[in-house]
């Protein structure tokens, strides 16, 4: 274990009274992190699930589940007060384990947000001495005991730095993963993880060091970012990264035909700062390669979610009215005229062709790095909202009499596309002119 002391020196988002019952509890071999949001509601299912999987699959190592919680703590502890009898043992056919779980609930210190979430969680882990963990969303409806073995047996028996989920999800349920994140990291980073941005992964030790070494946790990047920013750092530093097999996933809908947009802003702002940060590493990469994939994939359906393609076409277009002016300094010019031609285009026959979605998306990518005139990088992201409104109606209508899994492959298309024509993306980045400047 590390020296603790010079541990607790460097924490910044656990506050006191946490600290004195992790100092009581002295060391864990996993430590579960559940970052919350008032969600008293969902996280007790959470809660139980982290705690039945770590007796099942992990009896011998002692474990500690912690909830980082942003908002009202007290309901959050009554949650876990309500827990203390393990009634749910004898129901789920589990033994109790001989070395119980300590599960504490701690209101973490710093800015709001999911970063200093999950900052609380990773000093926890490393205060404690942890050798593997997991973290997991508050708002599941899905997770069972098995997502614990899943997140964490990868590291624990495999040797894996950084595990993310691989979900059944509904084809037009995370649509900015299916459209932006995924693609990006398959074509820049060469590597095919299909839920970047997944809010359920397993880490290693030495990636949690890895992490809090980083200099952006006062950052947006942190702040709204941090699970592209994790999955990106994972890549980008050769840890040994796998996926493992959910199943479905249900969770609080975010539907895609609603707005967005905050959530949009957050992810791919940071993915846009990320490919600064890392264009030593992804301009030199070529290709793209599978990562493994462990569990039993099964086809289970998920729920359906309907959606609005026609309001998402009209939040283009008023789009459009809006930032045209704008485009017009962003885009390449034979992009921008199409771009204006889609604007035009009758409902029934809307379509944003794949191939100027991607040089579209890149050409913003290029802008975010090179503002000029004045402008700012949340007003580049602001115009380029309604442009993602348009592909993701675009893809349901083109997917909207196919099944998830004839949808899985429109998408896998896209990213293959996204890869063949990262050429563009290079020369248009190494060009090095100032975006903007064209009249």
């Amino acid at each position: 274990m590390l020296d603790s002391g010079s541990i607790v020196d460097k924490c910044t988002a656990i506050n006191e009274s946490t600290i004195a019952v992790l100092k009581q509890i002295g060391t864990a071999d996993i430590v579960i992190g559940i970052p919350s949001y008032n969600n008293a509601d969902t996280i007790s299912r959470v809660i139980k699930a982290a705690e039945l999987g770590l007796a099942k699959y992990f009896p011998k190592r002692k474990g500690v589940i912690l909830i980082s919680e942003g908002g009202q703590i007290e309901e959050t502890e009554k949650v876990v007060e309500s827990l203390k009898d393990k009634y749910y043992f004898d129901t789920a056919f589990i033994s109790k384990p001989r070395i119980i779980t300590e599960i504490v609930a701690t209101k973490y210190v710093g800015h709001s947000g999911k970063g200093t979430a999950i900052k609380a969680i990773f000093e926890a882990a490393r205060m404690l001495g942890a050798q593997a963990g997991c973290m997991l969303d508050s708002d599941l409806r899905s997770i069972s005991p098995e997502w614990i073995e899943l997140l964490l047996a990868p590291v624990i028996k495999k040797g894996f730095g950084f595990v993310t989920p691989y979900y059944s999800r509904h084809k037009y349920d995370g649509t900015i993963t299916n459209m932006i994140a995924y693609p990006l990291t398959w074509s820049l980073y060469g590597r095919r993880v299909r839920q970047p941005i997944g809010g359920d992964f397993g880490f290693s030790d030495e990636l949690i060091a890895s992490l809090l070494s980083k200099d952006v946790w006062e950052t947006d990047i942190a702040r709204f970012g941090i699970d592209i920013w994790m999955t990106t750092v994972a890549i980008c530093e050769n840890f040994k990264i796998c996926q493992s097999f959910m199943g479905t996933k249900i969770h609080d809908d975010k539907d895609p035909g609603k707005d967005l947009s905050p959530m949009f802003k957050q992810v791919v702002g940071t993915i846009f700062q990320l490919m600064d940060i890392y264009q030593h590493k992804w301009l030199k990469v070529k290709g793209s390669r599978p990562t493994a994939i462990f569990g039993f994939e099964s086809e289970a359906s998920p729920k359906p979610l309907h959606v609005n393609s026609g309001n998402m076409i009209k939040i283009f277009k008023d789009g459009a009215e809006m930032y045209m002016p704008l485009w017009k300094e962003i885009l390449e010019e034979e992009n921008f005229q199409k771009i204006q031609e889609v604007s035009k285009m009758e409902d029934a026959y809307f379509e944003l062709p794949v191939e100027l979605w991607v040089k579209v998306l890149f050409d913003f990518a290029v802008a975010h790095r090179n503002v000029a005139n004045g402008r700012s990088a949340q007003e580049i992201i602001e115009a380029f909202v309604p442009v993602y409104y348009a592909k993701t109606a675009t893809f349901v209508k083109k997917t909207e009499n196919l099944d998830t899994h004839q949808a899985e492959e429109v998408i896998k298309e896209q990213c293959t596309t996204f890869e063949q024509m990262k050429s563009y993306l290079v020369e248009r980045w190494n060009d090095g002119k100032q975006e903007g400047q064209r009249q």
